[in-house]
């Protein structure tokens, strides 16, 4: 199965300019391709996650992946999906947003041996330019008609939309038309709304190089955009944003967000997002059919995915701290990094102290709103201390009680977690 079959196969393809000629050339030749990544933000998200994965898909069968990094796009805004004007951000911001991004991306593909990827910034070839420069060498080549027949302009004609933001596709088509003489690219991918920004960058090629019979010719790829069984966008949980960034979405969370995976989502999902053959994908979705309860599926796309963006040894931590949780495992056995992780969102309280009493602690940390309400939540059974009920009114927490020499973990009811750290 080439790379466009199993592409399909796995219903990535969205819209192609030419997908027999396309196929003719991948068919024929290790072919560089590029997608760009606007630095809007310190962080890429899950959301961006499916052309990153679609990249090393096309690595994989042996063709080169520049990722672009947009140092100067984003200091502009792409007005594709967006119903109102992007706040810009400070040149040193968008500069930051860029290495961050930078970094991200480098984990994701192979940067070693003959077909190895690129990092590449638009701000290098953009970023000097006159605006006469532009304007005589570029601009003329976009009549203002086929400028507002693009579905990111025209929806915007309405609520209103500026020329910074008017001229985006100028300035992406510029960028295909840059790295299509310098670094011999032949195809540029990206989400369905770039659809509009990647053909105005063809007609761009072929206005500046002539007719295909001199200069070799160019390709558009589009990946669907990923929405759930509910109609609502992939990627975002009640808290947010899933970041690829540890720091922002911690493992734990990324694979609990994978996890949750709707039924009726889980097979388009591993298909989309794991690298898993078409054997296994076929038993996984068997196991959805007859054993759903067993949630099999989930699993698989949580563990691959997480091990992907994050690496084994966080997939690991993800685990344990699940088992912990939901699965019957012990709290105790927990390291001080899984607690951060795991509990990260739950109130907490810092005491100075080694030893407390337990009331006088309830109290302290805002478990119990009174000393006489802490007696009784411990006395009902309420009060668990790293997940075992304690009923005693006299207990006082100690060393025993510290996980990993650094955290107590205090439940009240069923679901309320405290965590409680040592200065």
């Amino acid at each position: 199965m080439n790379v466009l079959e199993d592409l399909e196969f796995r219903g990535l393809i969205n819209q192609v300019t030419d997908q027999a000629g396309l196929q003719q050339l991948l068919d024929k030749e290790s072919v560089t391709l590029y997608c760009g990544f606007d630095p809007t933000g310190d962080s890429l998200h899950i959301g961006h996650l499916l052309t990153i994965i679609t990249m090393r898909r096309f690595q994989l069968a042996g063709h080169k992946p520049l990722a672009l990094v947009g140092g100067a796009t984003g200091l502009i805004g792409d007005p594709s999906g967006k119903k109102a004007e992007r706040t810009l951000n400070e040149e040193e911001v968008v500069r930051m947003y860029s290495d961050r991004i930078k970094e991200q991306l480098s984990h994701y593909l192979d940067f070693e041996g003959g077909g190895k990827a690129e990092i590449v910034n638009n701000y290098d070839w953009i970023g000097s330019m006159s605006v006469v420069q532009f304007l005589r060498d570029t601009g003329k080549h976009f009549g203002l008609n086929y400028m507002l027949a693009k579905e990111s302009v025209e929806s915007r004609i309405t609520s209103g939309i500026s020329f910074t933001e008017f001229s985006y596709q100028i300035l992406q088509s510029l960028d295909f038309h840059h790295l299509y003489n310098e670094k011999n690219c032949r195809l540029q991918i990206g989400g369905s709304d770039q659809w509009g920004n990647i053909t105005a960058g063809l007609e761009l090629i072929r206005k500046l190089e002539g007719s295909e019979e001199k200069h070799p010719g160019a390709y558009g790829f589009t990946i669907p955009l990923v929405t759930k069984a509910d109609g609502s966008k992939f990627g975002k949980s009640e808290g947010g944003a899933i970041w690829l960034d540890s720091e922002k979405t911690s493992p734990y969370e990324f694979y609990q967000f994978l996890i949750n995976t709707d039924d009726r989502d889980v097979v388009k999902f591993l298909k989309f997002f794991t690298f898993l053959d078409e054997a296994e994908l076929a038993q996984l979705e068997e196991e959805v059919e007859k054993r759903p309860e067993e949630r099999g599926a989930q699993r698989r796309l949580a563990e691959e995915v997480t091990t992907f963006v994050h690496g084994k040894e966080a997939l690991a931590q993800a685990q344990n701290i699940s088992q912990a949780l939901f699965g019957g495992g012990n709290l105790k056995e927990l390291t001080a990094a899984e607690v951060k992780q795991g509990f990260k969102d739950v109130p907490a309280h810092t005491v100075a102290e080694q030893e407390k009493g337990l009331i006088e602690l309830l109290v302290e940390a805002g478990i119990s709103s009174s000393k006489r309400q802490a007696r009784e939540d411990i006395k009902s059974g309420a009060v668990y201390i790293n997940g075992e009920r304690c009923q005693e009114l006299d207990k006082v927490v100690g060393s025993t009680e510290k996980i990993d020499g650094s955290f107590t973990i205090i439940r009240r009811g069923k679901k309320k977690y405290f965590l409680i750290q040592y200065a």
